[in-house]
């Protein structure tokens, strides 16, 4: 499928399963911990400095926001996880939330891919493992993003390609795009890989 990113909106903000749009479109999802780039990633991909804001209060959020591309798709972000200082209520909100996107979504059939965010610079938290395993158990594809590339140095590089390039094999996922929303390492190879899971 060809897209043109310029043509980008914020089309709804849901804070309920309820509130998410019914349009027959394909849905590319976001996820990762709080403070783990998704934002940043969704304005560089779009070519965009703040469609998709940037919180300087991790955690804060929870809510899910559809951004319709091109009226041919939409770029689902999924409120970040694993926010220490996050009340119990307010986990339970995006334990609901979260659930009720992939299980509750009216079009859970159109969810082509889900871009599955972790920071470089610490590797695949205990979170991100859990998320990454239930994907693979799921049978959603997903691909490994690895954020924030360009505060490794050589050394840390390696190690951090090495170990999930590991992660991957081992859930049976495509090899992980590193990616700098500074230097905009990987945003052509994401673009690529969007386009081919949509077919």
């Amino acid at each position: 499928m060809i897209f043109d990113t310029s043509r980008a909106d914020l089309r709804i903000t849901a804070g309920l399963p309820s509130q998410f749009p019914r349009d027959p479109l394909p849905q590319i999802a976001f996820s990762g911990r709080s403070n783990v780039g998704k934002s940043s990633l969704i304005n560089a991909l779009l070519g965009r400095n703040a469609l998709a804001r940037v919180s300087s209060s991790p955690g804060k959020t929870i809510t899910v926001n559809f951004y319709e591309i091109d009226r041919k798709l939409f770029f689902v972000d999924l409120p970040g996880y694993g926010y220490a200082n996050r009340s119990k209520e307010s986990q339970r909100v995006w334990q609901n939330l979260t659930d009720g996107y992939f299980t509750r979504n009216p079009n859970r059939d159109l969810l082509k891919l889900v871009l599955q965010l972790v920071d470089s610079r610490i590797g695949a938290t205990k979170d991100d493992l859990t998320m990454i395993d239930w994907l693979t158990k799921t049978g959603v594809p997903y691909l490994i993003v690895a954020t924030k590339s360009d505060k490794l140095n050589k050394t840390e590089r390696a190690a951090a390609e090495k170990n999930l390039s590991e992660l991957a094999a081992k859930s049976g996922a495509p090899a992980p795009v590193f990616f700098s929303s500074k230097t905009k390492e990987g945003k052509d190879e994401l673009l690529s890989g969007i386009a081919s899971a949509l077919g």
